[in-house]
């Protein structure tokens, strides 16, 4: 069968995902390059991307809002971890404040992406359900569909599942119409999806349990932050937003920094938190004290402490074990112990993947596993592409945001200078590849063979350090050397090395003047 194809459209930049990175981006390039035409394609039929597709109970950000939030559009309420549909509602808002509608195709699924030099640009092929497929053009891509299987979740099969008769879900395909009031529930997990849904399950089951194979440490933190309370009712809206997202990005890097050079107290601390917050006698050093330092995985956070309520009350336990069977009635550990259950909820993860699209450069298909990361924003080897690559020890928005200032700046300059093509070029004396981000996480290890690499050093390196970030997507010269700049009848341009002393003596300097200002 020979399937038409529609009229082709054209775009500056393209930008593909309309989750909260792809909305953020969009805002971004129509200010910083207000002559740009835009498109934001979203492969399903609904703008919002994690925070529409998970519908599991009480899901909810494990980051602060002042930080999770747009740097253009404050985050006004005063409880600083929102639930899911206030975030959707965000993303919502934010496009009906910017006008975003009419750039907006929805169900528009990239399958793939082709670029000519000669032409200078990129053809994207996409796919529209019962529509005819299309074809659109455009000088650059701003990828920010994340690094997950929106359709396939991490779902190991457990022996002797088909035995048990009651209920098995995931949370990532959680059922509308799952009723599990007056029902035991056996969670399966111990990362953050199965962190919220103990708390948010247990008012209305019958028990609650965690099956955990090992702990996670879960760090317990005021859903209302009394400085935000302050700040928000005696300040204008963007100027507390403003003080409150800088008091939480150096709050929050300060701790990490200090939890990875001082690792021991850090642990002795979480386990003493852990330890106040539940009831006497109670096995902290089972349950929630991990074999590893903290933030070698994520830290989980717990509104309020209320995982450690929901276990106080009795409302909810953990057993921490491996899982040796599934029967009829629950799941069988190790020890022998039997969980009893109607309902299972297979916490177990997510499946990674980056860009899972078919993609050639001048002919030649790329790999994108084979690719480094260059300065967090592009890949090695391909032209005028960003990837949007959120932190993973802090909130993902942040470095969302210097992403595209820092393509919006790229842009601009290529603009000035005549170029139509930039791509960072990898030498040969970067050799040695590590993962793409140095924890345990399960998640992680399974998705070596997956993502790109990152190098030895800077501007291969991830270094998951904002004051890093923001010198290098606002200040760092363009030209290094390394991304390599190309247009009609133009010259490469001149590189002018940035010392790496200078660039972490900025950084210090940036992160000393923030806390004395912030007190």
């Amino acid at each position: 069968l020979i399937t038409a194809m529609a009229k082709p459209e054209h775009a500056d930049i393209l930008i593909i995902g309309a989750g909260l990175a792809g909305i953020g981006a969009a805002v971004h390039a129509r200010r910083q390059c207000p002559g740009k035409s835009l498109l934001i394609l979203e492969g399903r039929e609904r703008v919002g991307g994690t925070w529409d597709l998970f519908r599991y109970p009480g899901i909810r950000s494990d980051s602060d809002m002042f930080t999770l939030g747009y740097s253009f559009k404050p985050w006004e309420q005063a409880r600083c971890v929102a639930d899911g549909p206030a975030i959707l509602q965000y993303i919502e808002d934010t496009i009906a404040e910017n006008g975003l509608a009419p750039l907006l195709r929805l169900s528009h699924q990239v399958s793939r992406m082709e670029w000519s030099s000669d032409a200078a640009c990129w053809s994207v092929a996409v796919q529209r359900g019962a529509e005819a497929p299309l074809t659109i053009t455009c000088k650059f891509i701003i990828a920010c569909t994340g690094y997950f299987d929106y359709n396939s979740p991490y779902r190991p099969t457990f022996p002797n599942e088909a035995a048990f008769r009651g209920t098995i879900v995931h949370p990532q395909h959680w059922p509308a119409d799952l009723d599990y009031a007056g029902k035991r529930v056996a969670i399966i997990g111990s990362g953050a999806t199965a962190v919220t849904l103990v708390p948010a399950m247990a008012p209305t089951a019958a028990h609650v349990t965690m099956v955990q194979r090992s702990p996670t440490y879960i760090f317990p933190r005021a859903g209302q932050e009394a400085v935000a309370v302050m700040l928000q009712r005696f300040l204008p809206g963007w100027l507390a937003y403003a003080l409150l997202r800088w008091f939480f990005i150096v709050k929050f890097f300060v701790t990490y920094a200090i939890v990875r050079a001082l690792p021991k107290v850090a642990k002795r601390a979480l386990t003493q938190i852990a330890t106040g917050a539940l009831p006497p006698g109670y096995n902290v050093g089972k349950h929630f004290t991990p074999p590893y330092d903290p933030w070698h995985q994520r830290v989980c956070l717990s509104p309020d402490g209320d995982i450690f309520q929901a276990i106080s009350s009795g409302k909810a336990s953990v057993v921490t074990d491996a899982i040796d069977a599934f029967t009829p009635t629950g799941i069988r550990v190790a020890s022998g112990e039997e969980i009893a259950a109607d309902i299972i909820v297979t916490a177990t993860g997510l499946t990674v993947k980056m860009l899972d699209i078919d993609m050639v450069v001048d002919g030649v298909k790329v790999d994108v596993p084979k690719q480094w990361f260059y300065k967090g924003a592009m890949l090695s080897g391909i032209p005028n592409l960003a990837v949007v690559m959120g932190y993973i020890n802090a909130s993902w928005t942040l470095r969302a945001d210097l992403t595209t200032a820092y393509v919006c700046r790229l842009v601009n300059f290529m603009d000035a200078h005549g170029y139509t093509k930039a791509v960072p070029v990898k030498g040969d004396d970067v050799t040695d590849g590590d993962p793409w981000v140095d924890f345990s996480s399960g998640y992680v290890q399974r998705s070596v063979k997956v993502m790109p690499k990152q190098g030895p050093r800077h501007p291969w390196r991830l270094p998951q350090n904002y004051a890093v970030d923001l010198y290098v997507a606002k200040v760092e010269e363009l030209v290094d050397g390394v991304l390599q700049f190309s247009g009609k009848d133009r010259p490469p341009p001149t590189p002018v090395l940035v010392p790496a002393w200078l660039l972490l003596a900025a950084a210090a300097v940036l992160i000393a003047v923030l806390l004395s200002i912030l007190g």
